[in-house]
C-alpha cells in the first residue's frame, strides 16, 4: 500500500487563542494569512501551504513545539511582527544555515522565523 502525500509531515497546526479575530488580525497583518470561520469557536488559517486553526473552546496554552515559519526578509518579517503586535522574545541570532528571531504572539504562544543568510 502507498503512502499519502501527507504521510509523516506537519499537516495542521492549531492554537488556542483567547480571541479569535485578535489572533486574525495580528497573522493576517504580519504574516498575510488568510482565514475561514466555522463559527464563534473556529477559525482556519491558511499560510499558502499549511492549514491550522484558532479555537477558543479551550483557554491558551503557550508552550509546546516551537512553531518555525521562514521569511525571505528577516528584518522585514520582525519589522511586521512587532508593527501588528508581537514581542520580540528573542532577536535576530546567528545559527548553523541562517539567521532567526523568536517571538510571542498576542495571546503568548512564541514562535519563531528564520532566513537563510
Amino acid at each position: 500500500m502507498a503512502n499519502s502525500a501527507n504521510d509523516r509531515r506537519i499537516d495542521y497546526i492549531e492554537m488556542n487563542v483567547g480571541n479569535i479575530e485578535r489572533s486574525k488580525a495580528f497573522y493576517g497583518k504580519a504574516f498575510g494569512w488568510t482565514f475561514k470561520d466555522y463559527g464563534p469557536e473556529y477559525c482556519e488559517f491558511a499560510d499558502g501551504r499549511l492549514t491550522g486553526g484558532f479555537t477558543t473552546a479551550s483557554p491558551p496554552r503557550p508552550g509546546g513545539p516551537l512553531v518555525v515559519l521562514y521569511a525571505d526578509d528577516l528584518v522585514d518579517i520582525q519589522r511586521r511582527v512587532e508593527a501588528a503586535g508581537g514581542c520580540i522574545a528573542r532577536p535576530i541570532f546567528d545559527f548553523p544555515g541562517g539567521q532567526r528571531f523568536h517571538f510571542l504572539d498576542p495571546d503568548g504562544y512564541e514562535l519563531a522565523v528564520w532566513s537563510k543568510r
